[in-house]
């Protein structure tokens, strides 16, 4: 048996949870975050069968991202899963080094 799968930050689980309510692609999240925008408010944006005059969800990421931006889509996209992941890993070396700098830290004569 493998070890099982660390939990996303929620903030990551959030934007998760959109793409999967809303059935965005992974570049169209990662446009959205770009943007600024919540993902426990896309709902708000969403609802384009009651209100007809409204554009679709991913449509409306896409366009709002052109006019910001002034292209199709991000450069890299990366999936939110990994987003999580670099953090983690800074984390470490930044512990590293603080502790680095602790220790090689001359001291100061009184």
């Amino acid at each position: 048996m493998g070890t099982a799968p660390k939990a996303l930050p929620p903030k990551v689980q959030a934007w998760v949870e959109a793409r999967k309510r809303y059935h965005l692609s992974h570049a169209q999240v990662q446009m959205a975050r770009e943007l600024g925008l919540n993902p426990r408010k896309l709902g708000r944006i969403a609802n384009h069968r009651q209100e007809p005059w409204k554009a679709p969800l991913p449509q409306f990421i896409e366009d709002l991202y052109h006019r910001r931006f002034g292209r199709e889509r991000p450069q890299a996209v990366t999936p939110a899963e990994k987003w999580a992941r670099p953090a983690a890993a800074g984390k470490v070396t930044r512990d590293a080094d603080a502790t680095a700098r602790l220790r090689g830290k001359p001291q100061v004569p009184e």
